[in-house]
């Protein structure tokens, strides 16, 4: 990485926050409903773009765009509503007033699991809020990243580098996770991601918003609707192929229904279309890269072995 670059990068984005926060909120909310109305209108090209890039099925590269496009409209109402307190003083004549002020520079470090939904999570409460962000999106999904980034750059007027790329690896996350200009990092990845990037924010006192893997699990008691359970638990092991922090690995299922519910579940999964996430039938896509299945196979066989 050129620290060159990556310097000119950071102070184009403190630049950007120092004019942004000086607009008035429900105006920095009329910007942002402006940027939730293009990516309304550009849905489908944008959706196309992740079952590209990423390999998400049509139905969840959409509904994707949509929490964007919901995360927009979210802001826009939030920036009529950011209320400070009013306390009673012990002095006379006196009140206290309680005012929250703009951090500065967020950094934004996401997956390729969710391409453009976590940026939007991310970006459209801290900007409406007075922020500015640095995101640097998966090397998986730097196309992705590239469409948000045109459709704001198209709205956003003299405010484009409210929003600046960083493409890059560990290599540039590493270095805003070290930057003392940026005093909040946001970061969504692996457990193991995290406990790497953590304490070398946490080491110069910066924040942290750590949105990491996740073991979870299901409890299927013998009064559950078997039919309803292995629907949902379908569904939560095998969107998005698998790969998110919410995807179900594990059931805890009582004695009673245990076979009935083996049964229904392995029916059920037999259903499912598995191919081409570009083809809209298809229910199952393929996983993000070689490495992922590799990975995927060797805990299938260290599994396999213990039992």
């Amino acid at each position: 990485m050129e620290s060159d670059n990556y310097n000119n990068l950071v102070k184009a984005s403190k630049e950007a926050h120092r004019k942004w926060r000086l607009i008035p909120a429900p105006q920095r909310g009329d910007v942002i409903r402006l940027f939730g109305n293009e990516l309304r209108n550009n849905k489908i090209e944008l959706a196309s773009v992740i079952t590209t890039e990423a390999r998400k099925i049509v139905s969840e590269a959409e509904g994707e765009v949509q929490e964007a496009i919901d995360m927009c409209d979210f802001a826009t109402g939030l920036s009529r509503q950011l209320y400070g307190l009013t306390m009673p003083s012990e002095r006379p004549d006196h009140r206290l007033q309680e005012l929250w002020q703009p951090i500065g520079v967020v950094g934004c470090i996401t997956a390729f699991n969710f391409p453009m939904a976590v940026f939007a999570w991310n970006f459209c409460l801290a900007s409406v809020c007075g922020n500015s962000i640095i995101w640097k999106p998966s090397p998986h999904s730097f196309k992705c990243a590239d469409a948000i980034k045109e459709i704001w750059d198209r709205v956003s007027g003299e405010h484009k580098d409210l929003v600046i790329l960083l493409k890059g690896g560990k290599e540039e996350a590493v270095a805003l996770c070290k930057d003392n200009n940026i005093p909040l990092i946001s970061a969504t990845g692996s457990t193991q991601m995290g406990k790497e990037l953590a304490p070398i924010v946490s080491a110069r006192l910066g924040r942290t918003l750590l949105e990491l893997g996740g073991n979870n699990a299901a409890i299927i008691c013998p009064t559950a609707d078997l039919d309803l359970t292995v629907k949902g638990i379908t569904f939560s092991a095998c969107g998005t192929t698998g790969q998110r922090c919410t995807t179900l690995r594990r059931a805890f299922v009582h004695e009673d229904v245990y076979a009935e519910f083996m049964d229904k579940l392995h029916a059920y999964y037999s259903t499912l279309k598995i191919g081409d996430p570009s083809d809209k039938s298809s229910q199952l896509g393929p996983l993000i890269s070689e490495l992922s299945f590799n990975n995927m196979q060797r805990v299938l066989i260290h599994s396999e072995r213990k039992m």
